[in-house]
């Protein structure tokens, strides 16, 4: 069994983290990667502050063990969610676009662990030196909203560049990425599409089919001209962007055609006129299964890759 400083830190069996995305990561979810030995993340994306608080209701009823939350730093109900986490404490908050800096003093006072995201040396630097418990290398191989280097790069770099547990994130499948993570210095994952495939994953079947039939090369980047890269499975929806940035759109007429367009899929169905997220590792998922079997398969295919690693080295 694999057991690292992240398993201490968090108080979990297993150093696997599941995403917080939005719209995907619901409670029913995060309490069942809980429940399996993992970290189960509830994505508040841009929900409404009453829909986190049963939420949160919601999750304590399924599981006893730690769960967290993801903030969207640029939510308009930023600072509602944070006074909600403030007054009823989850095991960890895990951050992205933006800095979490001003909310870690009083999330570590209620005993929560703040673990942001982040795409570069320089924020894993800056977020280190405020405090907070750990940081997540997420590579431009995961999906939604992504940064300019690849996992295998960033990794390392940033484990280099602090004194803080460091989780790689971006193209994490299985046993053998989880490993390869470990080499790199990591001392957890953090996955994301994988989930979005979990039985308990609340979204909308039809993303789970189209999840199940892509291609490995059927992601999209969009965005990157206006400095929002965001990698989606290609659609209709990501082919009239990518039409919008060949001609020279107004960044503000690109940014309208995202409104809704995550819920528009993940909740509502529409998989050619809505953004489904999801990473590069999207075509290794083949089947939707229960959480635990998900987070079985990863530690027995990590059991198995350590096991063909050693029969490969030679001692002289």
């Amino acid at each position: 069994m694999i057991h690292t400083v992240l398993c201490d830190l968090l108080g979990i069996k297993y150093p696997i983290i599941q995403g917080g995305m939005a719209w995907v990561s619901s409670a029913e979810l995060a309490a069942a990667v809980s429940e399996a030995g993992g970290l189960g993340i509830i994505g508040s994306g841009t929900a409404h502050p009453d829909w986190l608080k049963g939420q949160l209701l919601k999750a304590r009823q399924l599981t006893n063990r730690p769960f967290g939350v993801n903030v969207m730093l640029r939510s308009p109900f930023v600072e509602e969610i944070m006074a909600i986490l403030l007054d009823e404490p989850v095991a960890v908050v895990t951050t992205g676009a933006g800095n979490p800096g001003k909310y870690v003093p009083a999330l570590r006072d209620v005993g929560t662990k703040v673990i942001p995201v982040v795409s570069s040396v320089a924020l894993a630097k800056r977020l280190a030196r405020g405090g907070v418990d750990a940081l997540i290398a997420e590579g431009m191989e995961s999906g939604g909203h992504i940064g300019d280097l690849t996992t295998m790069a960033l990794v390392p770099q940033v484990v280099d560049a602090v004194n803080i547990p460091v989780i790689a994130a971006g193209g994490i499948f299985d046993g053998r990425a989880l490993v390869a993570a470990l080499m790199l210095g990591a001392v957890g994952v953090q996955m994301g599409t994988r989930f979005i495939c979990a039985a308990e994953c609340t979204v909308h079947p039809l993303v789970k089919e189209t999840v199940i039939k892509t291609k490995d090369r059927d992601t999209s980047i969009t965005g990157a001209t206006a400095g929002h890269p965001v990698r989606a499975l290609r659609n209709k929806l990501t082919r009239k962007y990518e039409e919008m940035e060949k001609s020279g759109a107004p960044f503000e007429e690109i940014e309208k055609l995202g409104v809704g367009s995550l819920r528009r899929a993940m909740v509502e169905g529409d998989v050619e006129n809505g953004t489904i997220m999801a990473g590069q590792v999207c075509a290794m998922v083949k089947k939707v299964q229960p959480a635990r079997n998900i987070i079985a398969d990863i530690i027995s295919s990590a059991d198995e890759a350590i096991r063909r690693l050693e029969g490969q080295f030679v001692k002289l």
